[in-house]
């Protein structure tokens, strides 16, 4: 993997905050916005811990296995600044996949519009400082 492959992901990822932050300030009119907001918020979480884990990778640290570990890894490493809410954001991602219970859909959504999607463009931001680092 080369420094040109970690700008191509950052990139997407860029892309797919600006998507989630978009939706996030939707009026909530109908429930499709709840539904979009969840399925942008699915898709930047499994981004945001790709991408933790290629850089990590890319700056030697190579025993890491799934998203918790990443997580662990990026906040020792300062990718990150708050590993609880990362790991909360990391639970709330899972229980998406077999979401039916609106109201905890509707807690998530919440949660997504006030603290995730800033944490997920943080990383963006610190992630894009961390590359334009690397030699």
């Amino acid at each position: 993997m080369n420094k040109e492959r970690l700008y191509e992901k950052l990139n997407d990822y860029k892309r797919a905050t600006s998507r989630l932050n978009e939706a996030t300030k939707i009026q909530l009119e109908a429930d499709i916005v709840y539904d979009g907001v969840i399925q942008r918020f699915e898709f930047t979480f499994e981004l945001s811990w790709k991408l933790m884990k290629m850089f990590l990778e890319f700056m030697g640290i190579t025993d890491i296995k799934s998203p918790r570990t990443t997580i662990k890894e990026a906040f020792t490493y300062g990718l990150i600044e708050d590993g609880e809410q990362w790991i909360d954001m990391m639970v709330d991602r899972n229980k998406t996949s077999h979401l039916y219970d609106e109201e905890e859909a509707k807690l998530i959504y919440e949660k997504v519009k006030n603290k995730y999607s800033h944490l997920l463009s943080d990383l963006y931001d610190k992630l894009e400082k961390e590359i334009t680092k690397v030699k």
